[in-house]
């Protein structure tokens, strides 16, 4: 299992459309996902010892974020066949389990991670209400821990900035995301 980290953040770039189905058997398009005042995309797995660490977190803050007018969407990439832990029932037990309040979605041609740029998991993209980058980076200090007391929350500070102002923390502000690759498909 590679660690990887994020890049900085490539401020402005408009967020890539998709349509993916849903844990809740919807399909669902950026447009459905995105928020009056930011949006949230997050490249996610069930598998990765990275997301589990932050499950409960990033569930307590994307439901804080939604409270300021900023929606969230999961979308999970991995090759399920070589990973069968991240399939779709898999998924939806998952969701099911930590009760997301934002859709989870599977990106089975893994061409929404590919237009998005995402390089592992958890991997963050934080967009202002034009659909605009802000911020890439972690969710916060905490890490891999999943007892970490009080860690900066640097992604929903970030988010309420953008919420209020449309513009993010300046890129050597951002500390990068990093774990496990995206477990892409042979070609």
């Amino acid at each position: 299992m590679a660690r990887l980290e994020t890049p900085a953040c490539d401020f402005g770039l408009p967020a890539p459309d998709f349509a993916l189905p849903g844990v809740d058997g919807e399909t669902w398009t950026l447009e459905d996902c995105a928020g009056e005042r930011g949006t949230v995309v997050m490249f996610i797995c069930n598998h990765c010892p990275y997301v589990q660490a932050v499950l409960d977190r990033l569930v307590r803050d994307m439901r804080e974020l939604h409270e300021h007018g900023v929606g969230s969407v999961a979308i999970m990439s991995n090759d399920t066949e070589a990973y069968p832990e991240d399939g779709f029932e898999k998924m939806q037990s998952l969701a099911e389990e930590h009760g997301f309040p934002f859709p989870y979605l599977l990106d089975e041609s893994q061409q929404t991670a590919r237009l998005y740029g995402a390089v592992c998991t958890p991997d963050f993209f934080g967009f202002n209400n034009e659909l605009k980058l802000q911020y890439r980076g972690r969710l916060d200090s905490g890490g891999r821990h999943q007892e970490a007391h009080n860690p900066e929350r640097e992604l929903v500070e970030a988010m309420k900035r953008i919420a209020l102002t449309g513009h993010g923390p300046e890129p050597e502000d951002q500390q990068p995301s990093m774990g496990c690759s995206i477990k892409w498909k042979e070609a």
